[in-house]
């Protein structure tokens, strides 16, 4: 039995340490918002927050969470508000077949947590190893400084 701290509870997950976090999430705890792309984390497909880190959850061992906060697309929303990200993502229409979107989003909230107002080389720098097949990379550039400028607004 491993005690994960997963969107700000505490969850008792009854599988061998070394399962990837991902198929903990999604088979044991329900949790399927975080996609499963590639599965050897090339594409950022499985991107969630491991102590506010941008990781990828396919190659991370459940061990190597214990004892650290995990964040999933689940949690980014805060008492059923959008997150700045996800209210600019719909805003500048970045989906297309969404799939990638999940950890795009979670990138991006890394990258803003750490950087309030990116330039373009960062955000494209941040955004770099999230594989996106329908090309909405612009589209994610501009979403990206619409949630910053948001952001900013409300402090």
């Amino acid at each position: 039995m491993l005690q994960l701290t997963i969107n700000g509870a505490s969850q008792t997950v009854d599988a061998p340490p070394d399962m990837p976090l991902l198929w903990a999430l999604r088979d044991i705890l329900g949790l399927t918002g975080t996609k499963y792309g590639c599965g050897v984390g090339v594409c950022g497909a499985c991107t969630l927050h491991l102590d506010g880190v941008a990781v990828r959850s396919c190659q991370l061992p459940l061990s190597a969470a214990v004892g650290k906060t995990i964040t999933t697309i689940e949690g980014l929303a805060t008492n059923g508000e959008l997150h700045p990200l996800q209210q600019a993502w719909i805003e500048a229409d970045v989906p297309q077949c969404g799939y990638c979107q999940v950890g795009q989003l979670m990138s991006a909230a890394a990258l803003l947590a750490k950087t309030a107002r990116p330039s373009d080389a960062e955000i494209d720098a941040a955004m770099n190893d999230n594989i996106c097949r329908c090309g909405t990379y612009q589209r994610i550039r501009v979403a990206i400084k619409q949630a910053a400028d948001a952001t900013e607004a409300r402090r």
